[in-house]
Order: C-alpha cells, then sequence, then structure tokens
C-alpha cells in the first residue's frame, strides 16, 4: 500500500472500532474539505452508507457557498443531517479575544447537541499539523461531563489499541484524520474525486485555504483554480494553514482555552 491507502486503511478501522464500541454516535459536518474527506471515508467504511447522524453545529455566518453545498450533498449522500443553533456572541466569556469569543459560540452549540441526543461518542475531523493545540490531542479522546478536555489526563494509545473510557455524562471525541497532513487530505481529494466547496478555488486571484464563519476568515493571495494547482501550490508553500483565520493571530493561549472548554 501507498501512504494514502495507509492513512485510509487506519481511518476506516478507527470509525469502525468508534461505531462498534460508542453508541450512540455522531460525525462533525463543518462542511470543510476535512469534514468532507471525513464522510467521505464513513461512506467507505460502511458500505457507501453512513449508519449514524452527521451534525452541522450552524453559527449562521457560513458563506452562501457553504450551505448550498450542505444541502446538495446531505440528499446526495443521503445523510442522517442534524442541525444545531449556536448562542449569541454576547452570551460568551467576554474575556476572550473579538475572534475567539465567536468562535466559542460552536462550543456551546455542540456541547447542547451532545447533551439533547446524549451522544457517547463525536467524530471530529481534526489534524496534528493543523494546529499546535490539536497536536496533543488521543484518536479517542475523553470528555468530561461539562464537555472539558483534560490536556494532563489522556490515554495512551500503543499499536493501535484505543481506549475508550466512558462513565456517566461524559463522551469520547473521535479523530479518524489526526495523522493525516494537509497535503494528504488534498491528495485523497484528487484521488477519490470529492466534491468540495468552489471557496477553495482562486478567482480573482485569492482563494480559501480553510473555511470558517465569513467574519472571521479571509483568503489568501493565489493562482490555484484546480486540486492539482493546490498541490502543487502546497509542496512549496510556507505560510499557515490557518493564516486567514483571525483567531489565530489574537493571543496565544485563546485556542486552547477553547478546546480544554469543548470546541471543536
Amino acid at each position: 500500500m501507498d501512504g494514502l491507502d495507509q492513512l485510509e486503511a487506519q481511518s476506516i478501522f478507527i470509525l469502525r472500532e468508534a461505531y462498534r464500541k460508542l453508541k450512540p454516535m455522531a460525525l462533525l459536518w463543518s462542511l470543510g474539505k476535512d469534514s468532507n474527506v471525513m464522510v467521505w471515508l464513513a461512506r467507505k467504511a460502511f458500505m457507501g452508507h453512513v449508519p449514524f447522524p452527521v451534525m452541522h453545529v450552524d453559527t449562521g455566518k457560513k458563506f452562501p457557498e457553504m450551505y448550498a453545498f450542505r444541502d446538495e450533498y446531505a440528499k446526495k449522500w443521503n445523510l442522517d443531517l442534524i442541525l444545531g443553533e449556536c448562542p449569541p456572541v454576547e452570551e460568551m466569556d467576554p474575556s476572550l479575544p473579538p475572534a475567539a469569543r465567536s468562535a466559542a459560540r460552536k462550543t456551546v452549540g455542540l456541547a447542547n447537541l451532545i447533551d439533547k441526543h446524549k451522544f457517547r461518542g463525536v467524530v471530529a475531523g481534526i489534524r496534528r499539523d493543523e494546529q499546535a493545540t490539536r497536536a496533543k490531542e488521543r484518536v479517542f479522546s475523553p470528555r468530561g461531563a461539562s464537555h472539558q478536555w483534560d490536556v494532563r489526563n489522556q490515554p495512551p494509545e500503543f499499536w493501535d489499541q484505543y481506549a475508550t473510557p466512558y462513565e456517566e455524562g461524559m463522551h469520547v471525541r473521535v479523530h479518524p484524520l489526526l495523522a493525516w497532513r494537509e497535503l494528504d487530505i488534498w491528495r485523497y481529494i484528487e484521488r477519490e474525486n470529492i466534491p468540495l466547496v468552489d471557496l477553495y478555488f482562486a478567482k480573482d486571484g485569492k482563494r480559501y485555504r480553510s473555511l470558517g464563519d465569513q467574519d472571521i476568515t479571509s483568503p489568501i493571495e493565489s493562482q490555484a483554480s484546480t486540486v492539482a494547482e493546490v498541490i502543487a501550490e502546497l509542496e512549496t508553500s510556507r505560510t499557515s494553514e490557518r493564516a486567514g483565520r483571525a483567531m489565530d493571530h489574537e493571543s496565544e493561549d485563546a485556542f486552547e482555552r477553547l478546546r480544554v472548554a469543548g470546541y471543536l
């Protein structure tokens, strides 16, 4: 097997392990490239059908192209789509910087969905190479009854043996893409011909490398208008993937504070 085959096989194994051990469970669908790959892998893992709900925690501030993509592919892929709203930013911690405070709405929105549906497992499409705090995660990462992440108390994971600790009121975050890199994601998208929101491709010399809310996400300078051109661009780029995310340019601990509190 080549590198993509190995990553695909590992992710499918993780998804099947999660489905066997953590019921009920759901998959987070942010409509971005990573979560689309995750839905694609779930469909492969379960013979073309995702056997658990797919959740979109909606801030109401996504790009129109993202909502159109969601509505189209939820039907095409026959997804059991759960939509959850987020509380207003005025209810968030005022000590957070502005962009992080806006992003915190998703933390509460996700917690409300988990509590409402009593999910034991939540599949999320984070990667270690994307952001330093995410590199501290495990593949199967327990969250406390208050949805908090204890960074210093994570289960060991050796030889692809994943612990799924569970106590009343807690749940486990499952990360099948943790070992993938941004380039792996794009090469897999090219190989599998996975649909994407077209904002990832350049128009008038700009494209979005990472998609979030309209008010806290900016495009980058780029001429890459196809998947192959994006891959070629990334092979020489030294710019952070999240350079267009306002939250990543705020105080150093803002992202980790959100993660500890239960952020996506």
